[in-house]
Parts: structure tokens; sequence; C-alpha cells
């Protein structure tokens, strides 16, 4: 398990989730989403794993557990920027990685990008979504390898970068899609290495442990891994402050049935 607290990185203007020109409110692209429309589906997928636990023997964990109601990709992105780069590496995808996301012909949206504050230093984290899953993620491939601005972009952020890893991601069915906050927050990635087989386990234990923890909206996402490290599991969460975060998840040992969820469920990583 580790967990960070990431701070807006440089790849925003005017309203980013998860940058620190406007700190961490959402990309533009995603403030056409209606946030009551996802309150109704959030719901529906709550009802429908309290009623039953998903049954593995039944599928493919990543059919039980994922949303049915999108086909949406994710791509978590670490890069671990030489110290004296890290100012000039948020310059650069400040220029350019807003492009792409705003560009229509470009399946992808750039959900939010940061800086880790308290963790791994001199990192920045990027997530991205492909609408329409894998498909979409080739489709955006083979287009950015005819796009001379982002080759140019990756040789000069090669410069940059000590080492650099990622991983395809999936939704939780129970958990929040992200959507627009207002800002500035801090953001905290908590990140789970999982003993294999146990995903159905965790998938059961958090469809109930997720409705002890949306009083303060601070549920921003629950993602699984399908390429790269296999078994992780990843939760971000949206904080006014450190305080903040003290406070709600202090609260949360004060609420009538959190306390019989296993000790297990609480691993992190935390972003500004």
């Amino acid at each position: 398990m580790a967990a960070r607290v990431l701070r807006a990185g440089g790849a925003a203007s005017g309203g980013g989730f998860l940058w620190r020109a406007a700190p961490c409110s959402l990309l533009p692209g995603l403030r056409k989403l209606a946030s009551s429309n996802n309150r109704l589906r959030e719901e529906s997928w709550l009802k429908s794993l309290f009623v039953r636990k998903v049954d593995p023997r039944k599928d493919a964990h990543s059919n039980l557990l994922a949303k049915k109601e999108t086909s949406s990709l994710y791509k978590l992105q670490f890069h671990n920027v030489k110290p004296e780069c890290l100012e000039a590496y948020n310059k650069i995808c400040q220029e350019v990685l807003p492009k792409i996301h705003e560009d229509k012909h470009y399946p992808c949206t750039l959900v939010g990008t940061w800086n880790t504050w308290y963790g791994e230093q001199d990192q920045a984290v990027h997530l991205w979504r492909y609408e329409g899953g894998y498909p979409a993620l080739t489709e955006v491939m083979n287009k950015l390898k005819e796009n001379q601005e982002f080759s140019r972009f990756r040789k000069e952020r090669s410069n940059m970068l000590l080492s650099r890893k990622n991983q395809l991601l999936l939704e939780f069915s129970f958990w929040n899609e992200p959507v627009p906050r207002s800002g500035p927050n801090i953001y905290e990635l908590r990140s789970y290495q999982l003993r294999p087989g146990t995903m159905i386990e965790w998938g059961n234990y958090w469809a109930r442990a997720i409705r002890f923890r949306q009083d303060g909206n601070e549920a921003v996402g629950g993602f699984f891994s399908q390429i790269g490290e296999l078994y992780m599991v990843h939760h971000l969460w949206a904080y006014k402050d450190l305080q903040t975060r003290e406070d709600i998840r202090n609260a949360a040992w004060h609420k009538h049935g959190w306390e019989e969820l296993p000790g297990n469920l609480h691993m992190p990583r935390v972003w500004p």
C-alpha cells in the first residue's frame, strides 16, 4: 500500500481538475457532465451491489466489477522528474497536454494532472480517460505518432525524466465517476497491491464501505489495473486541506458499521 498527497500540476488553464494554475477544479471538458445525473447513476450502482455480492465464479473480475454504463478506459501515468527540471516539465505539459484534451479528433480526456506533495517527491501524475475503451486508446496513440508537436514534446520531456511508468485501469462500478469540483483542493491517491484472487473480495467490501465516505463528497474515483502492474487498486480522494482530510477520516469511525469492515481496506498515496 502507498499513499500520496497530490498538488495540482502544470497542465491546465482556467479550470483544470488537477492543476497548479487553477488548483484542482475539473477540466473544461468535464464540466459538461451533469453532477445530478452522475449522482443518480451512482445510487443505482450502489443499490445493485448492496442487494447482492458479486459472485467471482460467474465471470472475469473485470466484467463483474467495472461499470457497464460506460466503456471508458483510464491510463494512470507516473513520471519521476529530475528535481531541477520540474518547473520546466510542468510548463511544457501546460502548453501541450490541454491541446490534446480539447481536440475533438482525440477520443480522450485529461481528467487531471498533479505533482506529488507528500509521498514520492519530484513526481508528476496524469490521469487520462479514453471514451470507447481500447479502440479509443489505439486511435489516440496512432494519431499522436503523426503529431509533430507532440513528438517534439516527448523528446524534450524525455530529457527531464528519471523514470516513468503507466497502468491501464477500469473504474469500479460502485465508485464515483470523476466530476467537476470547486477548488482549490488537495487530492490523495491511495494505491493498494492486492494478493491475486482477492479483487472480488476487495470490491465487495468497498461496495459497502464507500457509503460511509460520501458525506463530504470526497470520493473522486476508484480504479483497478488491467495492464501494467496487476492486482493494483487506486482510490482518489479530494479534500479542502490536510486538516479536513483528518477530520473526515476520523468521523468515519463514529458511523455505525464502519468499524466492522476489515482494517486491510485502509491503505494509501497523496497529492495536493
